[in-house]
């Protein structure tokens, strides 16, 4: 349960309606989800969290469904059940599929196992990770 009220629309801002509208006209639809709904309490943080995502979202070097996989694997790492299911639900509807679900959280399990063993035994970096790569 929300520690703060899930805003319907008729209780936003004009400031906030506005960025719910940007929300349904990037994402082609009328459905906003609660996270939005909970920012739309500080309309200032709702227009700058929105706006951050959408460009970092957006097509880039990295395609649509790898930037989905991959909030999806920090999600879990940081247990994020929310942020975990809005990003699985986003990734099924750019295509992934079942298996890629499962070798990502493969790869999230097995880095956090290496990363902690890492961290925990001190393992100083290997000179050669610490050069640039040579042109």
């Amino acid at each position: 349960m929300s520690v703060v009220e899930i805003l319907r629309d008729e209780d936003l801002s004009p400031e906030a309606r506005a960025v719910f509208d940007d929300i349904r006209a990037a994402r082609g639809g009328d459905f906003v989800n609660n996270f939005w709904r909970v920012l739309a309490h500080d309309a200032v943080l709702l227009k700058r969290v929105w706006e951050t995502l959408k460009a970092t979202m957006a097509p880039g070097a990295l395609d649509p469904l790898t930037k989905e996989l991959l909030y999806v694997a920090v999600s879990a790492t940081n247990g994020c059940e929310y942020c975990v299911r809005s990003h699985t639900a986003a990734a099924r509807a750019k295509g992934m599929t079942e298996a890629q679900l499962m070798e990502v959280m493969a790869v999230v399990g097995m880095a956090n196992q290496t990363n902690s063993l890492a961290m925990a035994t001190q393992v100083p970096v290997d000179e050669v990770f610490l050069r640039p790569p040579k042109s």
